[in-house]
């Protein structure tokens, strides 16, 4: 190819693209002048894509030798722009604010199917395990380990199954807060579980949930056929709310990693796994503060209030304010998309 016809080629490619290139520049002058926050959200959806275009222009030119001039400014405006779209980092208040504000909650209703999936399965358990034990008082031993029990039994009398459910706190200074960190740890395990097996292409998450749900139904069933059954969800559902909530958005987010390995559609599944396992990531990552806040309630408010008429009111309250949250959060920023 003559010099010549060099010089055509790079023009026509030029005229073809720099619309695109000076619309790049321009936000990335902006960025490097004012910040991130200077872009408005529509600028904001606009600059992945102008760098994405970039980079496919700065590879084509270099594939077909284009003259060394249109190379360097191609390749200087790629490396700006990656900066602004990559290295941009917000300051770590900020960016922990706007996963509870915006991400995390879009992200649970994204995948509301496959939340509403495993609370159906969770539910099924409770359901079933109270059914088998109010028939038959001795499944409890099948559905409720030793460590679990922790001495709730159908042996137990009825004396002893309510003082449980009131017993004075004594130095709770410490062991309260060895409780809280003991339940932290095994729910958390219960629920992360149910999301790591979600690489299973999530078969196993199912039997978790249900399982689980065996346990608590079980439990139910014991209190109240003793005539207890208020007072035993008045004593759970204070933190309960809140911790299997966090253990159906783990459940959820395995589900999501199974439906990406089953239907893969037109990636291969590994290629899926990357574009959407991130959203289950966000449903994990969320579940966790979850768990962490039920965990200072179990360890501490449950514990401390006696009272069945705060207690109940606690438990609402929390239903109502994870429901409204989850609904409602970040719907007003929908149009701000994250560069990442």
């Amino acid at each position: 190819m003559s010099a010549s016809d060099g010089l055509l080629k790079s023009a026509q490619f030029r005229r073809e693209r720099e619309g695109a290139w000076r619309e790049l520049e321009k936000l990335v002058d902006q960025v490097e002048s004012e910040g991130l926050k200077s872009l408005s959200a529509a600028e904001l959806s606009r600059l992945p894509t102008l760098y994405r275009g970039a980079v496919s222009s700065l590879s084509v030119a270099r594939a077909i030798s284009l003259d060394k001039s249109l190379l360097d400014y191609l390749t200087a405006l790629v490396g700006r722009a990656y900066l602004c779209v990559y290295g941009s980092k917000r300051p770590v208040g900020e960016a922990f604010a706007d996963f509870f504000r915006r991400r995390f909650p879009a992200a649970v209703r994204r995948q509301g199917r496959l939340v509403a999936a495993a609370l159906a399965f969770l539910l099924l358990g409770v359901l079933t395990g109270f059914q088998l034990t109010l028939a038959d008082p001795e499944r409890y031993y099948s559905f409720v380990g030793e460590e679990m029990a922790q001495g709730r039994t159908p042996a137990s009398s009825s004396e002893e199954l309510r003082d449980i459910l009131y017993s004075e706190p004594e130095g709770w200074g410490s062991t309260l807060t060895l409780f809280a960190s003991f339940l932290f740890t095994h729910n958390a395990r219960i629920g992360l579980l149910c999301f790591a097996v979600g690489f299973a292409a999530g078969m196993p998450v199912p039997f978790l949930l249900f399982v689980n749900g065996l346990t608590l139904g079980s439990m139910a069933a014991l209190y109240h056929s003793r005539g207890l059954g208020f007072e035993f969800w008045a004593w759970v559902l204070p933190h309960g709310v809140t911790e299997l909530l966090a253990v159906v958005l783990c459940a959820a987010g395995g589900l999501a990693l199974g439906a990406c390995l089953i239907f893969p559609g037109r990636y291969s599944r590994l290629r899926n796994l990357a574009l959407r396992g991130r959203e289950a990531a966000l449903l994990a990552a969320g579940a966790v503060a979850l768990f962490f806040t039920a965990a200072l309630i179990e360890g501490f408010f449950r514990q401390i209030v006696q009272d069945l008429a705060a207690r109940s009111a606690v438990a609402g309250l929390s239903l109502v304010l994870w429901t409204g949250y989850f609904l409602f959060a970040g719907r007003r920023d929908r149009g701000v998309r994250d560069l990442r």
